[in-house]
């Protein structure tokens, strides 16, 4: 297989946005797997989450996982914002930094579009599958395109986001910008105070009560709490840009499967339109998209099935941080390609 940080970038040109702004010379970057099929149809889309790339999502592909290449076509994208695609730190200058346009779920969607059926030439996608925000993006394909997405399995993320998540999200806004290095977004130095307080911040939402309280941590070899935070969330979160997470935060905060011109910001018609078979996994302890949200959103869904994840892990439990976890989406995952 290719390795994992490899990656193409698709020429978008100047691309329109859904709040009217043009993204200049707009490029999506994506890495593929495997082989497309004479029909066009073995197709797997999985989209990127906050602040990651399509590496994190190779825990899903290979010979003894999921998605195994030999059968499967699988497209990996990458969301604007996140630094590989345009991002406000690699786009025009004009739009760099804080002049960056607002960018919704749709347009990502819009762009994966493009590529997969315009440039690939799918003629049927077999499932669209994501984690957290690739969980919204997975629903919103299923909304813009019921024709052509066959099956999609959103893991910890929702159609819509909800108003307890906003608050969560506006609160790490306001951390970035409080930092005084920020300077309304045109520093010239990492506000790095901002960053390492974000990641503190999301070490206490992107895990439960019970990982702390049974000390879940020395699980991953840790010696205590704080060397766990310092690495996982501090030390990860002070490396990126800030520019590029308030992007992806405002995607996140302004989520809406009911937001585009053929359903008028009607969320529920735009749930039933997804006509796709759906297997929805929230995490039984994520503080960001508790289950009782995505059971809400199933409900309203033709053709879906609502599957808790049993974890302790909270929102990690989607994104490839524990075995165990893991194992339980893939088993999902394979039940759900192997249903016609």
């Amino acid at each position: 297989m290719t390795s994992p940080d490899a990656f193409e970038r698709f020429a978008l040109g100047d691309f329109p946005l859904q709040s009217g702004a043009i993204l200049r010379d707009a490029t999506l970057a994506y890495a593929t797997y495997g082989t497309l099929d004479a029909q066009r149809r073995n197709v797997i889309v999985i989209p990127s989450a906050y602040g990651g790339t399509h590496a994190d999502s190779m825990w899903l592909i290979g010979p003894d996982k999921p998605f195994d290449p030999a059968r499967y076509f699988i497209i990996l994208t990458n969301m604007f914002g996140n630094g590989l695609s345009t991002s406000p730190t690699n786009a025009t200058q004009d739009q760099r930094g804080p002049d960056f346009p607002n960018v919704t779920v749709y347009d990502n969607v819009e762009a994966q579009y493009r590529l997969v059926v315009e440039h690939v030439g799918a003629r049927s996608i077999a499932l669209v599958a994501g984690f957290s925000m690739g969980a919204q993006q997975s629903f919103h394909w299923g909304a813009r395109s019921p024709e052509l997405v066959e099956r999609i399995a959103p893991f910890c993320g929702s159609a819509r986001t909800a108003e307890h998540n906003i608050v969560f999200l506006d609160g790490i806004a306001a951390t970035l910008r409080a930092d005084a290095a920020f300077a309304g977004g045109r520093y010239t130095r990492p506000p790095r105070v901002g960053l390492e307080a974000m990641g503190r911040v999301w070490a206490g939402w992107g895990l439960s009560q019970t990982f702390y309280r049974e000390e879940a941590w020395r699980k991953k070899g840790y010696a205590s709490r704080e060397a766990f935070i310092d690495d996982a969330y501090v030390a990860s979160f002070g490396a990126g840009d800030a520019n590029n997470y308030l992007t992806m935060l405002w995607t996140w905060r302004h989520a809406d499967v009911g937001a585009h011109a053929r359903y008028g910001g009607d969320t529920r018609a735009a749930l039933a339109a997804i006509t796709a078979r759906a297997v929805v996994m929230p995490a039984q302890t994520d503080l960001y998209f508790p289950p009782e949200d995505n059971a809400r959103e199933v409900a309203a869904m033709p053709n879906a099935e609502l599957a808790i994840i049993p974890t302790i892990n909270g929102h990690a439990a989607g994104g490839g941080f524990d075995d165990a976890d893991s194992a339980w989406i893939a088993s999902r995952l394979r039940d759900l390609l192997a249903r016609t």
